[in-house]
Order: structure tokens, then sequence, then C-alpha cells
């Protein structure tokens, strides 16, 4: 392992790594609990925009993504709420306009093309600068500090939004919540991972550690454990290959192996335990008029999970 923080390069995108391994499967376990588990593509493809928009004003692409994106999510919400059009179709709209507005900005860049978004789409830990290391940092504390807060909200509304607005909750103030944080982690995300695959990352974990919990907390906590290993082992693994392996194809190939175990180990432990299947309907675990309405920071989402 010498080796391995031998080079400044690995070392940033070491810790870029362990950070978007904890805060992706974080908001990615509320994502998946409210059925939005497409939204960080959704996003992500909205990102594109944001990049290109920055190499065109010459400009952060972190910074403008990190705009862009966020508009994009509370766009997305909006017109989820407000129109007709569900969910997955609001999600399709602006997946198709966020590709084609930063292809379109990008051929505008003087000297810049479509390979110029290259490392946005796919990722390129390499080259991670300094700079990307303090934001990752700054955009990192700000998620887990926000999801800290609201946690126990966004437990209620995830597991059953018509309950959690007969409690008083302000649920379009908590779904936008969501959203913008999962904007923040899709723009904490792209460097490491790319856009293309960060929405992976925020669901394989939690749906490897749903496998294995019965509890929303302990589902957090595996999950970002699931993620942080497979952010840390996909890059040593591009490391040491001596190829020219993606490091963030590799993140979540392995994720996914590490679901493919949880499936097995988690169906072992059910039929030792003579159980069934871990219970996958959220909303049953908190029926109506069990939550008292409450403020932020009280309400308790240890009761069981998907």
């Amino acid at each position: 392992m010498t080796d391995l923080f031998a080079y400044d390069f690995m070392q940033r995108a070491l810790i870029a790594a362990l950070l978007v391994g904890l805060v992706a499967p974080a908001i990615g376990t509320f994502m998946v609990q409210r059925r939005l588990a497409l939204l960080g593509d959704g996003i992500g493809h909205i990102a594109l925009t944001g990049v290109a928009l920055g190499i065109l004003t010459s400009t952060s692409p972190i910074f403008t993504a990190l705009i862009v994106s966020a508009a994009g999510a509370l766009l997305i919400e909006l017109v989820r709420v407000r129109t007709r059009t569900s969910g997955d179709v609001a999600l399709a709209l602006l997946f198709y306009g966020g590709i084609a507005g930063g292809v379109l900005l990008i051929g505008l860049a003087p000297g810049a093309n479509t390979a110029t978004l290259t490392s946005f789409l796919f990722g390129s830990v390499s080259t991670v600068s300094t700079e990307d290391v303090y934001a990752v940092i700054a955009l990192a504390v700000i998620v887990l500090g926000v999801l800290a807060f609201f946690g126990r909200e966004l437990f209620v509304l995830c597991q059953d939004e018509e309950v959690a607005r007969a409690h008083g909750l302000p649920v379009r103030l908590l779904s936008a919540v969501i959203a913008i944080t999962a904007a923040v982690t899709v723009v904490i995300a792209m460097r490491v991972v790319g856009v293309l695959l960060v929405s992976a990352l925020m669901v394989v974990p939690v749906a490897a550690a749903q496998q294995l919990t019965r509890s929303f907390r302990v589902t957090v906590a595996l999950a970002m454990g699931i993620g942080v290993v497979a952010s840390l082992g996909g890059v040593s693994a591009a490391f040491y290959s001596g190829t020219d392996i993606s490091p963030g194809a590799a993140i979540v190939l392995l994720a996914l192996a590490v679901f493919a175990v949880s499936v097995g180990v988690g169906q072992v432990v059910r039929r030792r335990r003579g159980r069934g299947p871990v219970p996958q309907k959220g909303a049953e675990a908190v029926p109506a008029g069990t939550i008292p309405q409450t403020k932020p920071g009280s309400l308790d989402p240890g009761s069981p999970s998907t």
C-alpha cells in the first residue's frame, strides 16, 4: 500500500473517494425509500449542462454544475408536484434536456469538444486537484449535516408522505431538501465515478444493505460502509491493475459484487432464523397516528426499514 500513498494525485483521489462513498449512499437511502432511485441519473445529466456552462464561461465547472443541478432538481420536484406529469416522466424530460444542453454548450466553447466532458461523464480521479478536494470536503460536510438535522423528518416523509403531511411536517420543504441534497451529491461524485455512474453508487450500496438489515438507521450506516469499501476498493484496484481501468466502473462493479454476496448471505440468515424476507414496504413501519407532530430532529428512524 506504500506505493498507493506515494503519489499526491492518489492521496487526493482516495480522499475524494472516501467522501463520495460516505455521502452517496447516505442520501441514496432516502431516495430509494421514496422510490426515487433514478433521481441521481436525472440530476447527473443536468449537471452536464452545468459543467459545459463552466467551461464555456471559463469558470469553475464544479460551481456551475452545483448551481444548475440544484435548479434542475427543484424543477424536477416542481414538475412532479404542480403538473399532471409523473415523476418518471419529469425525470426523463430533464434527463434528455441535460444531455442536449451540455452537448450544445460545450460545442460553443472555444477549443472544446464533446471529448472535454469525458472526465465528468465517467470520472477521472487522477485529475482531482487540491481545490477539488477542498470543494468535495465542504460539500460533503454540508450534505451530511443536512441529513443529520433533517434525517428523522425525511425518514417519515419517505415512509408515507400523507402521514408526514397529516402530522404537520413541511412536505414540500423536505422534498426540496432531498432534491437539492441529491444534486450536491452528484456534483461531489462526478469527478470520482462520473455523472453517468453516480446514481449506481447512490442505489447499489443501499440495495445491498437492505438484504441484511431491518432497521432504517442500520441500513443507512451499513450502506455508507459498503459505499466506502466500494469507493476505496475501486480506486485501489484501478491503480494496481496496471491497465487503463476506469476507477468509476471499478467502484460500481465492486458495489454490485457486494450486492450479489449480500443477497446470498441475507437468504441464508433468514432461513436460519426461520423468517420471511426483510420487509420492503417501509410505509408499514410508520402507521398513521404513531408519530407525534414535532420539530426537526425529534422523530425516531429506528423502526424497520426497506
